[in-house]
Formats: C-alpha cells, sequence, structure tokens
C-alpha cells in the first residue's frame, strides 16, 4: 500500500464539475492499493497516517500529528501510485490490486478512518475521474508505504 500524503492548509475534491468534498487544514491523502494489500495493511497505513508527525509545535519542529492536531483528512483512491516506472515510457499497473478488490480495501480503510474520534474525513468516488484542488502547506509531502 502506498500513501502520498501532503500537508494543506484546505483541499476541495470535485467531479463531473460539481464539489464532491472539501477539508479544511490537514492532510489530503492519495492512496495506491497493490496485489498484496489487505486490511492488516490498510490499519497500519491508517495508523501511520494518523500518527505521522507532519505538523508543527510551539517550537515549529515537526512533531504533530494529525490526531494531534485534530486536522481533516482526505482519503483519494489512486491506481496510479502502484504502478512501474522503472522501464519504457508508458507506466506498468501491473502491481496494482484489481479495481473490484481494491475498492472493498479502500472501502474498509474509509470506514476505519471515520470510527476515529476527532478527524474529519472526506473522500473521492472509487474510480471516478476527479479534480483535486489543494494548498500544500509547506510545502510538505511525504510518501508512505505498508
Amino acid at each position: 500500500m502506498i500513501a502520498l500524503l501532503q500537508r494543506v492548509t484546505h483541499a476541495t475534491l470535485r467531479i463531473d464539475g460539481h464539489e464532491y468534498s472539501r477539508i479544511g487544514s490537514g492532510l489530503v491523502v492519495l492512496l495506491g492499493i497493490e496485489k498484496d494489500d489487505d486490511e492488516s495493511r490498510a490499519d497500519r497505513m491508517l495508523q501511520r497516517l494518523l500518527s505521522y508527525r507532519v505538523f508543527a509545535d510551539d517550537a515549529g519542529r515537526m512533531n504533530r500529528s494529525l490526531k494531534d492536531v485534530a486536522g481533516d483528512l482526505m482519503l483519494v483512491s489512486q491506481f496510479t501510485l502502484a504502478a512501474s516506472t522503472d522501464k519504457g515510457l508508458r507506466p506498468s499497473f501491473s502491481a496494482a490490486m484489481p479495481p473490484d478488490e481494491a475498492e472493498l480495501v479502500y472501502d474498509y480503510m474509509v470506514a476505519r478512518a471515520l470510527a476515529q474520534p476527532g478527524i474529519d474525513v472526506a473522500t473521492g468516488s472509487f474510480g471516478a475521474d476527479m479534480q483535486v484542488a489543494l494548498e500544500n502547506d509547506g510545502p510538505v509531502t511525504f510518501l508512505l508505504r505498508v
């Protein structure tokens, strides 16, 4: 499982030209689900996302997590993160989990995120063509794998 997380001041997700979801200060997470991923990996990734220290403390150091600052979380499925780009001029998606299975893992992770106290969660729509507008704060961007 691959997560590209970006610390943001705000973000909006649109589908078919209409606002689908939005968040304030927090994290936008683009989530790539690979063939071997399952619910236990989703749980581990979610805990990392909620606990990863990317927000500034009083001294300006990255010592606070999303849970610490009660920030918002936007989870967006993005199968292209599972692409192999090692060779050639076209990505290969052979490592990506098939869509029907990946949607189950994504839905599980969203449900687990929604159950977290103090965190507002927004999502995209699995498999949809989405436009995400965000203001990256810092900029701060990390690539996590579990």
